[in-house]
């Protein structure tokens, strides 16, 4: 996680009973050293986890990232070195020029936080800790996704590969039927989010073809509402979401 997404940009945080990174600044390192071989050092579940956040960088801005990792996840899930090198290099890449074009997050920065607004919401709601942060961000990138095509920004074909390549990270792509949350609780959760600006609510969502999306408070918020209903009401029944296996 921090090798591919939070060493590279200067944001520092800690999380808050009323939302996560709620408190922090923005503080530049003189360097950061990335030592690959630490990589063998963490359990399975913590690598998955940063996998996540690779995979965001496909979905936003990087096409031919996403359809490299889409054949490359079993390699990063072994851990071969070759593909751990490109993923982290290619991810600080992607990281490193949108940080350079808004270091303080007043626009395109805030598109690094794809499906973060939804996994905010689920590390809050669930109790810090019970989630890994990535866990979280692959369960809010498919509420994300989901959103999107239910407005129509996306087609359910990009929405299967959403989902797809989450699932075979070994990320949650769900919640669990056992989940505390709730539609009320996971709306006052995302309303409290640090991307409000003026009482808006502002989501970044995919659009268009693989590798775009968008930073907006213009979005259908009814779609918004029946996407939370819909995961949330998965934690009493089957899935959904079998369809698009």
């Amino acid at each position: 996680m921090a090798m591919v997404d939070s060493s590279v940009g200067g944001k520092t945080g800690v999380n808050h009973p009323l939302g996560k990174n709620m408190v922090g600044a923005f503080y530049q390192p003189e360097c950061v050293f990335i030592d690959l071989n630490t990589l063998s050092t963490l359990p399975d579940r913590e690598l998955s986890s940063g996998i996540s956040e690779i995979i965001k960088y496909g979905l936003i801005r990087d096409q031919e990232f996403f359809e490299w990792q889409e054949a490359n996840v079993p390699a990063m899930l072994a851990r071969d070195a070759d593909a751990m090198a490109f993923a982290v290099r290619r991810s600080c890449e992607n990281k490193a020029e949108v940080v350079a074009a808004d270091e303080r997050e007043a626009n395109v920065r805030a598109t690094l936080n794809l499906g973060h607004t939804f996994g905010h919401a689920i590390e809050n709601g669930s109790g810090y800790g019970t989630y890994l942060h990535g866990e979280a961000v692959s369960i809010g990138t498919v509420m994300a996704a989901t959103m999107s095509a239910r407005m129509g920004w996306i087609d359910n074909d990009l929405l299967k590969r959403v989902y797809n390549i989450l699932e075979a990270a070994k990320q949650p792509v769900e919640l669990p039927l056992d989940s505390p949350m709730n539609s009320e609780l996971f709306l006052d959760l995302m309303a409290s989010d640090k991307k409000v600006a003026d009482g808006q609510l502002r989501l970044i969502l995919l659009k268009g073809e693989l590798g775009n999306c968008v930073f907006t408070g213009e979005f259908d918020h009814n779609a918004m509402v029946e996407t939370v209903n819909d995961f949330v009401a998965e934690c009493e029944g089957q899935s959904r979401l079998m369809a698009l296996k």
